[in-house]
């Protein structure tokens, strides 16, 4: 089976293929600090490591690469796919760097491309929330980085004395009567009128109506509140990890 691990500054999601099928998934805080004895007692707990034969790796996080490399040889003795330069994709990358771009980004892009077609977008609600535009010629040409949800909201309740930390849930109405609603109001259309500004600039750009794809842990609170956003694929990044270690076995 092969193990997909989503690294991000924030949540790792990790998950198990059979063949083409996520027969299992989890979710993670991400500790940067981990060693590969520590995530060989992680991943240990939630699944038997010697059921694992291959392990793709997207890392946001460059201090836990080596701790990854320990992991995949001395506990799932395993051989372990790094997404980065070097790596077969079949998306080419139209970024003035290649290297800049993250390997979560281009994980969503592959699995964009092999599962909505091209052109497309991806927006992905993480520790930033990303933008991936993918031409209809199926080239990652670049995107948007912008506040993620939960970096947006900690830096306001840091700053603002009088204010409290609110779930990130959707309030009963947009014209709030109390602050946590009004906070939550906020949070909820305030990022929805966003993704919409934004997904309508990169359509004008791109000359054509590219369908968009959500994913990441707080899609399904935005998605239903902006009218660019189509479908939600929770799962997109794994599906892309599983896609890249499938293109490089040969």
């Amino acid at each position: 089976m092969l193990l997909a691990v989503d690294v991000g500054n924030t949540q790792t999601v990790f998950g198990l293929f059979e063949g083409p099928d996520l027969n299992q998934h989890w979710r993670v805080a991400t500790e940067r600090q981990r060693s590969g004895d520590e995530l060989g007692a992680l991943f240990g707990s939630f699944l038997d490591l010697s059921r694992v034969e291959g392990i793709a790796l997207a890392s946001t996080v460059p201090q836990l690469h080596r701790s990854y490399e320990d992991f995949a040889k001395e506990y799932a003795r395993a051989d372990l796919l790094d997404l980065g330069p070097g790596v077969k994709t079949g998306v080419p990358i139209r970024y003035d760097d290649p290297r800049e771009v993250g390997p979560d980004r281009i994980a969503n892009a592959v699995a964009a491309v092999e599962g909505y077609g091209t052109p497309s977008i991806v927006v992905d609600f993480g520790t930033s929330t990303n933008f991936d535009v993918v031409s209809a010629e199926g080239e990652y040409v670049g995107g948007v980085l912008a506040p993620g949800i939960e970096v947006s909201m900690d830096a306001l309740f840091q700053r603002a004395a009088r204010l409290f930390k609110v779930d990130f849930v959707e309030p009963p109405t947009v014209i709030a009567k109390n602050t946590a609603s009004s906070l939550q109001s906020g949070l909820v259309y305030g990022f929805a009128g966003q993704v919409d500004g934004i997904v309508e600039r990169i359509r004008g750009e791109l000359g054509a109506e590219a369908p968009t794809v959500a994913t990441g842990g707080l899609a399904d609170l935005i998605v239903p509140h902006a009218r660019t956003l189509e479908r939600i694929d929770p799962f997109l990044t794994l599906e892309g990890l599983r896609i890249v270690w499938e293109r490089n076995r040969d």
